[in-house]
């Protein structure tokens, strides 16, 4: 299945992998490892930074194809996870 099928792209499968690493299938069939340690350190806002806690990271939700955190207090676009982009 090619991505000019598809009409949004949407997150399959999660697996955490160690540390703040994430690893994506998404509905076209590509992968991405997702690193989110450097995003949560440089966060300013101390509701992103309890996410250190590599208890709390691991605590991720996965529903309705999105990814998030407690209720979306923390979540990200599935189009910038596909491109490996977290900012």
């Amino acid at each position: 299945m090619s991505t000019t099928e598809i009409d949004f792209i949407e997150i399959q499968e999660i697996q955490y992998l160690r540390d703040y690493q994430l690893e994506f299938v998404f509905n076209d069939g590509k992968q991405q490892i997702i690193d989110f340690e450097c995003f949560l350190k440089k966060a300013q806002h101390s509701e992103i930074k309890k996410y250190l806690d590599i208890n709390q990271f691991k605590q991720f939700t996965f529903e309705h194809g999105h990814l998030h955190w407690n209720d979306y207090d923390l979540s990200f676009s599935n189009d910038d996870l596909y491109e490996g982009q977290i900012i």
